[in-house]
């Protein structure tokens, strides 16, 4: 992995992703869910005060992104 993963909060990787083009589709209990327009994948992301970095990790590849287009748009 070329760039190291940032211990973020849901709310700020929520934040990222809405830089990334992600749009606010719906909040659960625990849970934002971002859309985005022509991607059939939706992101699930926590919304805990630290997200573990494999669940990023994951996030960032569902959307297609690498760990350096994220971390640049933090």
């Amino acid at each position: 992995m070329a760039s190291k993963l940032p211990v973020l909060s849901g709310q700020e990787i929520v934040r990222t992703f809405e830089k990334l083009g992600w749009g606010f589709a719906r909040q659960s209990a625990s849970h934002v869910i971002l859309v985005k327009e022509g991607e059939i994948v939706t992101l699930s992301v926590s919304d805990h005060h630290e997200v573990a970095k494999g669940t990023l990790g994951g996030l960032i590849r569902t959307a297609g992104l690498t760990v350096g287009e994220f971390i640049a748009n933090v």
